[in-house]
This record gives C-alpha cells, sequence and structure tokens, in this order.
C-alpha cells in the first residue's frame, strides 16, 4: 500500500520556523516530482511548492518564496519543507503529494501547522 506520511507540524510563534517532513513507504518516489499543498480554514487547497525528481529544480508560491525551501532525500524517500519567518497566514494544514504522469496522485493526510502571534 502506498502511504505519504506528513510530520514535523505544530504550534509555533510567528518568525519561528518548522520542518516538515513527508516520508514515503509502499513504492519509491525517487522518479517523482513531489509537491506541497496546504489547506487553510475556509480556504481551498493551494499550491506551496515542489520538487522535481532529482532535487535540482523547485517552484514556490509567491506568498512563500524566499521563506520556504523544499528538499528531497531520495535514499530516504522522503520531501522536506524548511519553513522560516512564519507568518500567521501559514496557519493551515500541510499535504506532500506525489506527481505521477504529470498529475498529483498520491497525498498524505496532512501536519497542521499553526502560526500564533
Amino acid at each position: 500500500q502506498v502511504q505519504l506520511e506528513e510530520s514535523g507540524g505544530g504550534l509555533v510563534q510567528a518568525g519561528g520556523s518548522l520542518r516538515l517532513s513527508c516520508a514515503a513507504s509502499g513504492r519509491s518516489f525517487r522518479n517523482n516530482d513531489m509537491g506541497w499543498f496546504r489547506q487553510a480554514p475556509g480556504k481551498e487547497r493551494e499550491f506551496v511548492g515542489a520538487i522535481n525528481w532529482s532535487g535540482i529544480s523547485t517552484s514556490y508560491a509567491d506568498s512563500v518564496k524566499g521563506r520556504f525551501t523544499i528538499s528531497r532525500d531520495n535514499a530516504k524517500n522522503t520531501v522536506y519543507l524548511q519553513m522560516i519567518s512564519l507568518k500567521l497566514e501559514d496557519t493551515a494544514v500541510y499535504y506532500c503529494s506525489a506527481k505521477v504522469f504529470g498529475s498529483y496522485k498520491y497525498w498524505g493526510q496532512g501536519t497542521q501547522v499553526t502560526v500564533s502571534s
């Protein structure tokens, strides 16, 4: 069974940092692009950023550019989201996803990130 499991979420003060992890099991995603998304209460899920299969290329939403960094360790089948300078508006459930044939097919259950003032 293919699973993506996010971890590392929690409560942090504005200006603080968190590092999320997304561990895959059931198959290797070393040849797949991976993405991070988030969903705030009452809002639609939105794209945060993505990393290509090799880790060489990344892209980010304008709202997180310069503050969030995505990386991956294919040997561990794990993708990371390093978040710094967190803002109240970063509060959301964060999801990782694996892209298969151009579409995000596999999703984790999400991890809650709450930024307090």
